[in-house]
């Protein structure tokens, strides 16, 4: 019987507290693990993303991402909580290279506040139209802002603007959202609204066994925000602090920055929670 080590991280903590933000695992040493065995614990910690530690020869370590039905190329929060562990385990200090599937990923620390810069993004328009999309939201058409895009910096997704935060609140994903298909199916979708110059209101929806669930914090979708800045050809930098979470009782707190360089910062506090250990025979 083998005992693997994990820990419980909060990242994009509200107020620097724990038991808000969102939720990661982290097991210390993956390469004890072939794939089957890590979606399977990925599914019985049953959280928004579980993520392995491994050896790696080009950054401080290699990282996989799991949700509990899927393995991902790149996902914010784990970036972040995936870094403070690191530290934490003395792989690297305030500056570290992850790498995964999606490239390597820089991650720098002040105290507990982490921040990831984005890989290069992509854009292009949305196939449907606006009238369909806002029916998938159960929206109406005049609750959209700015033109919606499909957006990847590290995973494809819908970045959708609403003209208030009532707008956002009202969103509620219907099945036909489900029709509305990026590259990896069908779509994952951001809706934000903006609170004057320096702060948004934003959820994310996604798909998961025939249904969509809202996230409480998504660091890939904050930079897809970003890179949707880009695209709209916004004044640079960009400087917003996101809140998310809100109707999932998930409070949490998303730094945005992107530079007038055009690199797209994303940041977050994190907190340990907890530690423990899974026996496998």
């Amino acid at each position: 019987m083998a005992a693997h080590a994990f820990r419980l991280v909060n990242v994009f903590t509200f107020d620097h507290v724990g038991l808000n933000g969102n939720s990661l695992c982290v097991f210390e040493d993956g390469a004890a693990f072939d794939t089957q065995t890590m979606q399977a614990l990925a599914r019985q910690f049953n959280l928004s993303e579980t993520t392995f530690l491994l050896p790696s020869t080009e950054g401080n370590a290699r990282v996989r991402i799991f949700t509990p039905s899927y393995e991902m190329p790149f996902a914010g929060h784990p970036t972040l909580g995936t870094a403070h562990v690191c530290r934490a385990l003395k792989l690297g200090a305030d500056a570290l290279r992850l790498e995964m599937q999606a490239g390597l990923i820089e991650v720098r620390a002040r105290g507990d506040r982490w921040t990831l810069t984005a890989p290069a993004p992509s854009w292009r328009e949305l196939e449907v139209s606006t009238t369909v999309l806002a029916r998938a939201l159960n929206l109406e058409q005049r609750d959209l802002g700015d033109r919606p895009l499909w957006v990847k910096a590290g995973r494809e997704q819908l970045i959708v603007p609403l003209t208030s935060e009532q707008a956002v609140r009202r969103a509620s994903p219907q099945p036909s959202l489900s029709d509305i298909q990026g590259e990896d199916g069908p779509c994952m979708v951001y809706v934000f609204a903006l609170r004057g110059s320096a702060h948004a209101l934003a959820r994310f929806f996604f798909p998961q066994d025939a249904m969509y669930l809202e996230d409480p914090a998504t660091g890939s979708a904050t930079a897809n925000f970003g890179a949707w800045c880009l695209a709209m050809n916004k004044p640079l930098p960009v400087k917003l602090k996101i809140d998310q979470g809100e109707l999932v009782g998930r409070p949490s707190s998303l730094y945005l920055e992107v530079s007038a360089e055009r690199s797209i910062l994303v940041g977050g506090d994190v907190i340990e929670i907890g530690r423990g250990t899974v026996t496998l025979a």
